[in-house]
């Protein structure tokens, strides 16, 4: 186990805001990302990072350690892809944002177990950044693909959440499910292969639709489980 001085999360929020400038700099110069765009990735960014130190100050973390930072990149990633969303002719650079956004998932776990940093804190940042990206490729390729349905993929996750505002035993613990992270991957594949427009779009359109059902299917099933595994219902 590795153990490092700690760089506070003000530290780390300010140095991803610095790769994020020149992320979107370099966006700029390349694909011809207009100001407006740009304007939109900084406020959602913004926004992203305000709930950030939030969340780390109600945890009580005075840093989001090694695999934080690993995170933090992957957010800037992503922030790259929302001023893409609807350029056709930039979908090969989004999607490539996209696909090493998904493949430093894979490195933040890993780096938060050999540091001996993992935290419920650092989870939720991995599953928020993740759920935004496949929020900004639902959206692109409904823009792009003309089929608004698509963006059910991407907003499925949203509507538990608030739903749960309404029915707090929606907020209940769940178990770990092997299934769930198997569709949860797909859905990002899926639609990441779609906004890439590789495949003939009847191919295209099956592909998210037996991946939405799939998604619906596991979003169902802890819906179940919560459902037996609650106390006390409004409605039984």
């Amino acid at each position: 186990m590795i153990r490092r001085a700690a760089v506070p999360t003000a530290l780390q929020l300010a140095a991803a805001a610095a790769l994020l400038a020149g992320v979107l700099a370099l966006l700029v110069v390349t694909v011809g990302v207009g100001v407006l765009r740009v304007l939109v990735a900084v406020v959602v960014a913004v926004v992203a990072g305000a709930l950030v130190g939030r969340a780390a100050r109600r945890a009580g973390a005075t840093t989001l350690g090694q695999a934080g930072a690993v995170t933090l990149a992957r957010g800037v990633l992503v922030m790259g892809t929302v001023t893409l969303v609807g350029r056709a002719d930039a979908a090969l650079v989004l999607v490539v944002l996209a696909v090493v956004a998904l493949a430093l998932d894979a490195v933040d776990g890993p780096v938060a177990r050999r540091t001996g940093t993992a935290s419920a804190l650092g989870a939720r940042l991995d599953v928020e950044f993740d759920a935004f990206l496949l929020v900004v490729l639902s959206v692109h390729v409904a823009l792009t693909g003309g089929d608004p349905w698509v963006l059910a993929v991407g907003l499925l996750r949203y509507v538990f959440v608030a739903a749960g505002r309404v029915l707090p035993w929606l907020r209940g613990e769940l178990p770990v499910r092997r299934s769930a992270k198997v569709v949860a991957a797909l859905q990002g594949v899926v639609v990441g292969v779609a906004a890439a427009e590789v495949l003939p779009p009847v191919v295209e359109r099956v592909a998210i639709a037996v991946a939405l059902v799939a998604l619906v299917w596991s979003f169902g099933v802890s819906v179940v489980w919560l459902w037996r595994g609650a106390r006390t219902l409004p409605v039984r």
